[in-house]
């Protein structure tokens, strides 16, 4: 989920998604562990399933690269808007214990690539406007 519905340029949108791609490639060539999204991870596959039902990166872009800033777990419900609105991207998964390094990195990877590709098309569409 790319956030900001507000009026963004062309330019940062292309920004966030050179740096979400930064980030999916890197997910794709280290291990799970050594990547930005360990925590991430961490949190979706110890976290009780009984009690938690997701997990969600908060990223920010600073200098052209996109910053995990928090990882914070839900159980039902939604974020408050002072924290969706303090952040450019937020990267949501399912907690799933024991799940393994491979089923992670390939939903992850999915989900990044759905983020990548909307920002292209709203870079598209401030580009149209312009």
């Amino acid at each position: 989920m790319i956030l900001d519905d507000s009026d963004g340029t062309e330019a940062e949108y292309e920004a966030l998604a050179d740096a979400l791609e930064d980030l999916r490639d890197e997910v794709t060539a280290q291990p799970i562990k050594e990547s930005r999204l360990e925590e991430l991870f961490d949190e979706a596959t110890t976290s009780d399933p009984n009690i938690w039902n997701t997990v969600t990166a908060f990223i920010d872009l600073e200098d052209g690269e996109a910053i995990v800033t928090e990882e914070s777990k839900l159980a039902r419900g939604k974020w408050a808007p002072e924290i969706v609105d303090d952040c450019d991207a937020m990267l949501t998964v399912d907690v799933e214990y024991g799940q393994m390094p491979d089923a992670f990195k390939y939903t992850v990877v999915k989900k990044l690539e759905s983020q990548i590709e909307e920002a292209r098309e709203r870079a598209a569409a401030a580009r149209d406007e312009e």
